[in-house]
């Protein structure tokens, strides 16, 4: 074997090395998976061209030669798709244009494997190791030029477009430098080791050296920019037409989000580290900044702002508002700054003092904004945790509160209850009334058990016409008092239905659990699966009140539910 072959191998190895680092670090989306197979392709020509060195049957080394330009032919295509998702530009793609650009690459590729009366290779002294190329060789560079002049074009037209962001700009630049490397290394090998084969020494791995510089430019803008991050994306889409400046710092204070009007007069980009205190003192600060900054730095759920003066082209006034981010328990794991620009108020105020009060009124109007806006999170918040129609916590969050409290509750020996009730006959009420009168009655009903239940019972819709409610401190003998209440607030509430004389009445059937003694028990290893039990365990005793007739309330034995079990 040539020594000269294991410098492709050295190189596949290099390839490999980077697809293993992407695939590890990044969120794995289609569009990743496109790049992976393109990916792929890369690895495969210096792969193919260490094989080809490996044997010397040469039916085998002209497998090797074929994969290799089949993986360089793909590779052409590959390159035009991806500059096309980078440069922004995925949405024009239709089925007719993917077909139309793989379609050329497919043709080279097959010409490749056929390879008929040897006009893309022939062996040279019995094998493949020295080879001849035909013209189809040369059809296939021809191919890969048109591919590549494609990348330019839609590159060049990104640089060129007043419409593309400057972070969609440092991407394309970082990408023709990635292009033209594979491009000149390419041309250099196709130069030298096939034109002037004959005068010259073949010089191994041009083409190889060439992928993996090319691949090195790529993954540097996939790593940087989160070029193909779906939710990356959406969230831009929509974080991009707020008219404030937002930042969005992690709890090293990272930059992992910066939207279009905070980059008008900041220069910030992704992964900068942004100092809440450096940037203060280069900016004029209209009150305490030691202040702010104590509240900033508090782990507390608070909000701060400040208002701050930048000097850029001209004077500009922001209101600085600083508000943590927090998870569920909560603990604090990021930053949301926001850039309100005030300038033309500022101005108002200092060259009209006679139009205060007018100012004025504009000010609370931003206030109300900036409300609004905090009530439209909130509201967003409970969107995720609530039902839409009855106006109850979902399932998603009723199990996420028992999953944390089961624990605490077992742990600290703290006695709960369940109690699941299902409406009776509620096909009978759509089928008769129609689905808009079915969900005012679910709406009506889980009205009527709110207003039955206590200020710290959970009630949640668990799924159609089934309700759960969560009973904290609560035993047996209480949690039974307040099932039946249950039952007579739904059993007395009458709903008039606008276009019948009558009032539709209907009951419920009620399932209970209550645990309360913990003497022989233990703290499960796994709460989700306690969890389901519990929830089978009080659907069964729903069942059971519906076999007994329904408009009825049975309570599960409590010793079918084991801690033990979990363990």
């Amino acid at each position: 074997m040539s020594p000269s072959a294991w410098y492709d191998l050295f190189l596949f190895l290099l390839l490999f090395a980077l697809y293993v680092y992407v695939f590890a670090t990044v969120r794995i989306t289609n569009l990743h998976k496109v790049y992976f197979l393109f990916h792929f392709f890369m690895m495969l020509w210096p792969l193919c061209q260490f094989a080809i060195d490996l044997t010397d049957d040469p039916r085998l080394q002209l497998f090797d030669v074929t994969m290799s330009f089949v993986a360089l032919s793909m590779l052409g295509s590959g390159w035009l798709l991806l500059t096309v998702f980078l440069t922004g530009n995925a949405d024009k793609l239709g089925k007719k244009r993917l077909f139309l650009l793989f379609a050329p690459a497919v043709i080279a590729a097959v010409g490749v494997i056929m390879n008929p009366f040897n006009l893309f290779v022939a062996p040279l002294g019995g094998g493949y190791v020295d080879r001849a190329y035909g013209t189809w060789f040369w059809m296939v560079i021809v191919i890969l030029l048109s591919y590549f002049f494609a990348s330019l074009s839609v590159l060049f037209g990104a640089l060129n477009s007043s419409k593309t962001s400057p972070m969609i700009k440092k991407q394309v630049k970082i990408t023709l430098w990635g292009i033209f490397v594979l491009a000149t290394f390419a041309s250099i090998d196709a130069l030298l080791n096939v034109v002037l084969r004959e005068s010259l020494p073949i010089i191994p791995g041009l083409t190889s050296l060439g992928i993996f510089l090319s691949a090195l430019f790529f993954v540097y803008v996939i790593k940087k920019y989160n070029v193909f991050d779906l939710v990356s994306i959406a969230h831009e889409d929509v974080i991009n037409t707020i008219p404030y400046g937002i930042l969005v710092l992690d709890e090293n204070e990272s930059i992992i989000e910066v939207n279009k009007a905070l980059r008008l007069f900041i220069d910030l980009n992704v992964g900068d580290y942004f100092d809440m205190e450096t940037f203060l003192g280069s900016v004029r600060v209209e009150g305490s900044s030691k202040k702010f900054l104590s509240h900033y730095k508090q782990k507390e759920n608070t909000l701060s702002q400040i208002e701050i003066i930048a000097q850029r082209d001209i004077e500009r006034h922001f209101i600085l508002q600083a508000s943590p981010i927090v998870d569920s328990y909560p603990m604090q794991i990021g930053h949301i700054i926001t850039f309100q620009d005030v300038s033309q108020e500022r101005f108002f105020v200092k060259e009209m003092n006679r139009q205060n009060e007018i100012l004025q009124e504009r000010n609370h109007s931003l206030d109300r904004i900036r409300n609004e806006l905090s009530t439209a999170n909130r509201k967003l918040e409970e969107l995720v945790l609530t039902d839409s129609l009855t106006n109850c916590y979902n399932r998603r969050y009723l199990t996420q509160q028992l999953t944390h409290e089961v624990i605490t509750n077992i742990q600290y020996k703290i006695p709960f209850s369940l109690i699941l009730f299902d409406i009776d006959y509620f096909k009978a009420i759509n089928d008769r009334y129609g689905h808009v009168i079915g969900d005012e009655v679910l709406y009506r009903t889980a009205q009527a058990v709110k207003q039955s239940i206590r200020g710290t019972d959970i009630l949640a819709r668990y799924g159609g016409e089934e309700f759960m409610i969560y009973l904290p401190h609560t035993e047996r003998q209480l949690a039974e008092q307040l099932a039946e209440r249950v039952r007579l607030a739904v059993e007395s509430n009458h709903i008039l239905v606008d276009h019948e004389i009558e009032q539709v009445s209907i009951t419920v059937s009620v399932g209970g659990l209550s645990i309360e003694d913990f003497d022989h028990e233990h703290v499960p290893d796994n709460p989700e699966g306690y969890l389901i039990q519990l929830f089978a365990a009080v659907d069964k005793a729903l069942y059971q009140a519906k076999q007994n007739g329904r408009n009825r309330i049975e309570f599960a034995d409590f010793q079918n539910v084991s801690f033990a079990k979990m363990k």
